[in-house]
Formats: structure tokens, sequence, C-alpha cells
């Protein structure tokens, strides 16, 4: 099977989210003999050096980027208005990326062409006009639903007003693009049967984000007791919300019991205000070079998120490296995971506090959090067993 994996980002190295779900996918398909290609578009926000990527890694995937800053501006925003698209995927298609894959179509004769996200749906008139290889989309969150969220905490009226036009056109882009498709693949059931409400009759498969275990080695004798900490990518919305709303209405409760706790903000793109936090016992780290780092020194892992679709990646890789993690029920959306076994969910302040509190002073409980975290993804999110079903779901189309 010969397969084009197109990305908005370039997934390696694979340090948030979205890298980490193509990046595994990519070994995945790898290891599972299809021939690859992948082409990425290399943003400035995100950007990473072509020489940096790792050689073998290049190579098996036959990778390949564009550069394109797609940071979004006022001018750009507001000449937006004048448009019927939304600016979240206009900023997407270029010309240089437009030739890039026409080249690619032209010179090859792929079975698949999978994209990574529907903000690369605007490329699919192209790709008919030069492929006959089926066109799957792989859907990371119902996108428009995150943007509902953040509109529904949201207090700035003009913010909220040009957001909700954005997300209204996002809306109806995300629908057309899941209409013109051959086969969706969703990482979460729960974003299938979302989308099927839309009466959408395209084919479905649900392929979780896989994790390559042997990666994942636990260690918990370097860990700091009494230690809680929030790791992502904090030019994400969701996850600055998420922060300062356990920062503001969790931690003082916290602290009330646990005078000696501290909690480390970890991840890059910290904004000013997030920077300039001045509060008890929280200690702003930022960007850091090794993630396994993180979670061989911190203890308790929290996920306070207040919107967000999809799949946490974050929390599949804590729960990896049996981390014990207290988390809402949106921030462990699409992860069939069992409250007080593997972790703890909780969707207020008081209870998500105590539940905060019960895992840092039980050690019987934080250990068996541990335990439970680690054989949960061990039976249901090994990385090539996904992409094998995957492939062969592929086959049949």
């Amino acid at each position: 099977m010969r397969l084009l994996q197109i990305t908005n980002k370039p997934p390696y190295p694979p340090n948030d989210g979205s890298s980490i779900a193509v990046y595994n996918m990519c070994c995945g398909l790898i290891n599972n003999t299809v021939d690859l290609t992948l082409l990425c578009i290399n943003t400035k926000k995100h950007f990473k050096a072509d020489n940096e990527v790792d050689a073998e890694f290049k190579r098996n995937s036959k990778y390949q980027a564009v550069y394109r800053n797609t940071d979004v501006t006022a001018l750009g925003a507001i000449t937006n208005l004048f448009s019927n698209q939304s600016y979240f995927v206009s900023r997407f298609y270029f010309k240089d990326f437009e030739n890039k894959l026409t080249s690619l179509l032209k010179e090859n004769d792929f079975d698949i062409i999978q994209l990574e996200s529907i903000f690369l749906g605007n490329y699919i008139p192209l790709i008919r006009k030069y492929s006959k290889a089926k066109i799957t989309v792989r859907t990371h969150n119902t996108e428009h639903l995150i943007w509902e969220r953040m509109i529904a905490n949201e207090g700035n009226f003009l913010k909220k007003k040009y957001l909700a036009l954005q997300t209204a056109r996002l809306k109806k882009f995300e629908k057309k693009v899941l209409q013109s498709v051959d086969a969706i693949v969703t990482i979460t059931d729960i974003d299938k049967q979302y989308f099927k409400k839309w009466g959408i009759e395209t084919p479905f498969h649900v392929s979780p984000t896989g994790i390559q275990l042997q990666q994942y080695q636990v260690n918990h004798t370097e860990e700091l007791p009494d230690s809680v900490f929030h790791f992502g990518s904090m030019d994400w919305m969701p996850n600055e919300e998420a922060v300062l709303w356990f920062i503001n209405n969790v931690w003082d409760k916290v602290l009330s019991k646990i005078p000696q706790a501290k909690f480390y903000v970890i991840g890059r793109g910290m904004s000013d205000g997030v920077l300039a936090l001045n509060k008890p016992n929280v200690v702003v780290i930022g960007k850091i070079q090794h993630a396994e780092k993180v979670y061989h020194h911190y203890s308790v892992m929290v996920v306070p998120l207040l919107s967000g679709s999809g799949m946490r990646i974050k929390m599949i890789e804590g729960m990896a490296y049996a981390k014990p993690i207290v988390s809402t029920k949106i921030g462990a959306e699409g992860i069939e995971v069992t409250s007080s076994k593997n972790c703890l969910l909780a969707d207020n302040a008081d209870d998500f506090a105590n539940a905060v509190i019960e895992v840092l002073s039980n050690n019987e409980k934080r250990k068996t959090l541990q335990n439970e975290a680690r054989n949960f993804i061990e039976q249901h999110f090994e990385n090539n067993t996904l992409v094998k079903q995957l492939v062969d779901f592929y086959k049949t189309l």
C-alpha cells in the first residue's frame, strides 16, 4: 500500500500532543510495511528544522516539508471578515504547498491520501484533480466543538462575537470536508458518534493514538514529594484556560491541607499572563527538552481541561509512565478510563482539590493508580496493533 500522509505541522521531534499523534501514526504505518510519504506544512509557530529531523525517520517516511508562517495577525483576522472562509482554516492554504503537493501527485501513484485534520480540506479538489487515491481525513478533534466550549467561557464581548462567527464558518467547513472524503478516521468513538448525528454516511474507523510502549520506562525513584504538575503546550488556549482555573480555584484548597505541596506548570508557549503568575508554591518552568524527565521527576499529573475535544495525548503519555492522574471529564474525553481505578475524575473545584489531596496523602491509593494506569495503556494503546487495524480498514476501501 502506498500512502501519502499530509499534516499541517511537522511531527518530529514529537513534543506536543498532535505531533506525537502524527509521529506515532507514521511509525505504525512504517512498521506495518506501508510505503509512506510524509508531507508537512512547517509553520513558524511549530518550526522544526529539516536537519534536526532524525535521519532514519526522514528516510523511512520520505519526509518533506514546506515552510509557512500561519500565525494569526490582526490584519489577517480583519481581512478574513470579508471572506466566507474560517480564518482557522484559510491560513493553511498557500501556493508553495499547492505546488509541492501537485508534484507529488503527478510523480506518484498513491492508494491512500490521509489528511491529518480538516484544516487541510481545501486541498481536496487539487488531490481529486491529480490522483485516483482514496482520500481519508484523520480527525484529531471535533474542531468547532473546541471553540464552542471556549466561547462559553469567554468574557470579552467583541472577542466572543468574532469567535462565534469564525466557529460557525469552521463548523460548516468541517461538515463539508467530512462529506467529501472517502473515509473518516476518528481518534475517539465520541467524535465518530458526534459526526454520525450530522447524517454523514462516509465509512468510519476509530483509531486511537497509540503508544510505542518500549519508549515509556516507568521510574518513580526520582519523584519530588508532594509535587503536582501540568504538562502541555500552553499556546493551545484550552491548556492555559485549564491551568488558570486550577490555580485560581483549586490550588489554595490543596495548600490548606498540604501546605508543602508545589504545582509545576510545564510546556512551551507560555503567555505573559502565565509567566507573571506570583502564586504560593506555583512554579512556571516553560519549555523542556526531554519529556521523560518531567514524568520521572514530578508525582501527580493534573488535566483540568474545561474545553477541548478529541483525545489528550499527554494524558495517554502520563498513564504510560504510570502517573496518578486527576482530570476533568473533558480532559479524559475519548479515553475509556474508570474513575478511582486508573485515574480520578472531578469537575468542580472542591472535588478536584479533594482528589489531588487524596493522591498526595494516600500512598496506597497513589500506587494503585500508578499500576492501573500503566496496565490500561498496555491493554488498549499498543501502537502497531492499532495502526494494523487501520491499514486493514484501508484495504477494504
